[in-house]
């Protein structure tokens, strides 16, 4: 189980779009791919692959970009990598044999129910989330003491 860059940069432009969403404002690729250090061709490509699946809305003209499709908090980190990925790569079914050993079995079921824990992590982890830790974070780092 490892994430891509792929549904990596997906999800920090996705990030990026809850961190503003607030502002009701659409961000135009440019201002996304600086903020996060996405190139900006790849992120053309992501965007595009999102609004498909539904998470994100474009706009056109001179003051267009994109935004979110729904709430921050209606948009889980699985839902963003499943729509990014085309699949769930976390849960991917492992092979299993018809006549497997106890040991191999064991090993399978433990590693199915890691699987099936790391997706409940993920889909119950939504962009508020991620923006409310970042947001703390940001605040931990910059505070001083006298």
């Amino acid at each position: 189980m490892e994430l891509s860059l792929k549904s990596e940069y997906a999800i920090l432009a996705m990030l990026e779009l809850a961190s503003n969403f607030a502002l009701d404002q659409p961000l135009q690729i440019r201002q996304i791919a600086n903020q996060q250090n996405i190139p900006d061709r790849y992120l053309e490509q992501l965007l595009a692959t999102l609004k498909r699946q539904g998470l994100v809305k474009s706009q056109r003209g001179s003051k267009g970009g994109y935004i979110l499709a729904r709430e921050p908090w209606e948009i889980s980190l699985l839902e963003i990598i499943r729509g990014i990925e085309g699949h769930d790569p976390i849960s991917e079914k492992t092979y299993k044999a018809n006549h497997e050993s106890a040991s191999v079995s064991v090993i399978r079921e433990a590693w199915e129910a890691a699987q099936k824990a790391a997706s409940s992590v993920l889909d119950g982890c939504t962009l508020k989330d991620l923006c409310d830790r970042q947001r703390q974070r940001q605040i931990a780092t910059t505070m001083y003491y006298i």
